[in-house]
């Protein structure tokens, strides 16, 4: 049975970061890309399965029911899985289908309107807040906030009050 051993939001999905820092830091031997407009543009999918060749890590890129499809036929092989996508939503559909997430680092979303900044790289909205915290209530996931692993983690108790 494959194993998610990190779980990321990060608007620009794969990039040089993941590939050095992350991967070699998790143990990883899979990076899954979890978006619906990447996995149907054949373009974007290539340079992102192209993303992986000169690491050894296998990158696989799935539409949110492909991801589930594939969990549930397979349970991800064997694989050590750096799993990202760009939305906090698009994990809270995949946990509540039963992909097993146990933490959420939240590390790139960009300022949009009605969005909080919790920390420099990351702003969500009161609905995303509360999907967090039906993760953590409801599943157990704990959801963070930090850009790169150098940088200090805030926890969702620390996002809640900033949020007011």
């Amino acid at each position: 049975m494959g194993k998610i051993l990190l779980a990321r939001v990060d608007e620009r999905l794969i990039h040089g970061q993941v590939m050095t820092q992350l991967s070699k830091k998790s143990g990883a031997n899979a990076i899954f890309v979890v978006d619906d407009q990447v996995a149907e543009d054949d373009f974007m999918k290539n340079i992102y399965l192209n993303s992986g060749t000169r690491t050894g890590l296998q990158i696989k890129i799935f539409s949110e029911k492909k991801c589930l499809d594939y969990w549930m036929e397979t349970s991800f092989e064997n694989f050590k899985v750096i799993m990202i996508a760009r939305t906090i939503e698009t994990f809270f559909k995949l946990i509540q289908a039963g992909i097993p997430v146990i933490e959420l680092n939240i590390c790139a979303i960009s300022r949009k309107p009605d969005t909080t900044s919790i920390i420099k790289s990351v702003s969500i909205t009161k609905e995303q807040l509360e999907m967090l915290k039906k993760l953590s209530d409801d599943y157990k996931v704990i959801s963070y906030f930090q850009a790169i692993p150098s940088t200090k983690k805030v926890n969702l108790e620390e996002a809640v009050k900033i949020m007011g």
